[in-house]
């Protein structure tokens, strides 16, 4: 469970989001305008913040600029109208974390979210090992192998792999894995993610009996032991 700040001033397009996000299990408070959300910010303890960039009393980018100036270094996400790479190079130097465009699918928002609070609560170790059911990921010898049979990726493959199983058991969405693996911070409309899945799916799940590697129609994909 997170406890989340949203500060958004479209009054049902706030009650869609949080109504969500309760859902799914989380607290969330909700702020008007710039202003209150900036107070509230700085009176409450949370995990997450959701700012859309254009608010009245107080723009989203200033609110979190001030917040960063007092050292709040609590994870925010940008929501925005505003695509183009110099609006989103704006919200990320101003601190922000994460940037979604709107319109937003909203398990895409979910899952950025929850990857914001995790990032913030993960301690600090490195991981070198990835299992997820018979499959095994090794980051110091760069192997993976699948109930003990060896798999050789392509280095945009071994990545992937890396990410989903980085994330095993949630729902990674394509524009997660455009930012993260392609470092593409804009949908350049290419079915690259497509390819490199199939591909994918093919070394690690066509010659085994139970299928690692799902497609979650709508949202984007998964690596997971469970149906």
């Amino acid at each position: 469970m997170m406890r989340i700040l949203l500060v958004e001033d479209d009054a049902e397009a706030a009650a869609y989001v949080a109504k969500g996000l309760r859902e799914a299990g989380h607290v969330v408070d909700h702020a008007l305008d710039g202003e209150t959300g900036l107070n509230m910010a700085g009176a409450g303890d949370y995990d997450a913040y959701v700012i859309d960039r254009m608010l009245p009393k107080l723009d989203g980018v200033s609110l979190l600029t001030r917040r960063r100036e007092d050292g709040d270094e609590t994870p925010a996400l940008f929501l925005s109208a505003l695509g183009e790479v110099d609006d989103r190079v704006t919200g990320f130097k101003a601190g922000g974390d994460d940037y979604l465009v709107k319109p937003y699918a909203f398990p895409e928002l979910l899952a950025r979210v929850e990857a914001l609070g995790r990032r913030r609560s993960a301690p600090a170790k490195v991981t070198t090992r990835y299992v997820v059911g018979d499959l095994e990921m090794d980051l110091l010898t760069r192997t993976v192998r699948r109930a003990g049979r060896k798999i050789d990726l392509q280095p945009r493959e071994f990545r992937l792999l890396e990410y989903l199983m980085r994330h095993a058991g949630h729902v990674v969405t394509r524009t997660m894995l455009l930012e993260n693996v392609w470092e593409y911070h804009f949908d350049p409309q290419t079915n690259v993610i497509d390819v490199h899945i199939s591909r994918l799916r093919a070394k690690i799940d066509k010659d085994f009996d139970k299928p690692l590697l799902k497609t979650i129609r709508g949202a984007g994909y998964t690596i997971s032991e469970s149906d």
